[in-house]
C-alpha cells in the first residue's frame, strides 16, 4: 500500500533508534558520510555495535532512516498535496513534477542518497522507498502510455535519477540543464505516440 506506515516500535528501540540517528547525523555532517564508519556511530550513539547493525544492517541502511522523514515529506505530497505533484492534475504532468521534485531530493541530499544506494550491490532496490516511487511511477505510466511496459519503463525512468547519474549531471552540466535534462527525458517517455494514418 502506498505511504502505509511500519509498526510502531517498542520504546526502547525507539528511543536506540533516536540515539543512533542523532549521532549519525552528527558525525556524518562534521566528517563527511565515507569517513565515517558504523563502529564510530555505535560508539558515539552509546549502544553496541550488534544493536547497530541489528537495526540497521549496514551504512546504507543507516542512511536510509536518516533519509526516511524527508523521504516521507515527498511521500505524503505525492498522496494528498496539490497538483500536479499530488493528485488532480493529467499524469504527463504529475510524472514531470514527480521527478522535478525527486531531482530535487536526491541533490539536496547527494551523500546520503549515494551511500543508500550503492553501499551494497542493489541496496537501491531494496529501499522500501524505491518501492514506493517505481510503484507511483508505474501507475501514471501507465495511464499516460498504455501502449508501453510501464514496470520495467519505470526502473529505466528512476536509473535517471539515482545519486550516482544525479551526481555527475550536476557536475558536469550544473543543477539547472540537469533538471531540464530529466524533464525532457520524462515528457519524452510519457508522450504517447501519434498513430500514423495511411493516407493511399
Amino acid at each position: 500500500m502506498l505511504g502505509a506506515r511500519p509498526p510502531k516500535e517498542r520504546a526502547d528501540a525507539a528511543r536506540n533508534r533516536r540515539k543512533v540517528l542523532a549521532a549519525a547525523a552528527r558525525l556524518f555532517a562534521e566528517k563527511g558520510v565515507e569517513s565515517v564508519s558504523m563502529d564510530a556511530v555505535a560508539a558515539a550513539a552509546g549502544v553496541g555495535k550488534g544493536t547497530l547493525f541489528r537495526r540497521f544492517g549496514d551504512k546504507s541502511g543507516l542512511a536510509a532512516a536518516l533519509l526516511d522523514e524527508r523521504e516521507r515529506d515527498l511521500q505524503q505530497h505525492i498522496l494528498s498535496g496539490p497538483p500536479p505533484l499530488g493528485p488532480g492534475a493529467p499524469a504527463r504532468d504529475r510524472l514531470a513534477a514527480f521527478f522535478a521534485g525527486y531531482l530535487e531530493y536526491v541533490l539536496g541530499h547527494l551523500d546520503l542518497v549515494r551511500m543508500s544506494e550503492t553501499a551494497s550491490p542493489g541496496a537501491r532496490f531494496r529501499i522500501g522507498a524505491y518501492r514506493f516511487w517505481h510503484r507511483h511511477v508505474a501507475i501514471l505510466l501507465a495511464e499516460a502510455r498504455p501502449d508501453a511496459d510501464a514496470e520495467p519503463l519505470s526502473h529505466a525512468l528512476l536509473a535517471a535519477v539515482s545519486a550516482e547519474v544525479a551526481g555527475v549531471l550536476r557536475a558536469e552540466y550544473g543543477a539547472g540543464r540537469a533538471a531540464a535534462a530529466v524533464t525532457c527525458l520524462v515528457e519524452s517517455v510519457s508522450h504517447q505516440p501519434r498513430v500514423a494514418h495511411d493516407s493511399r
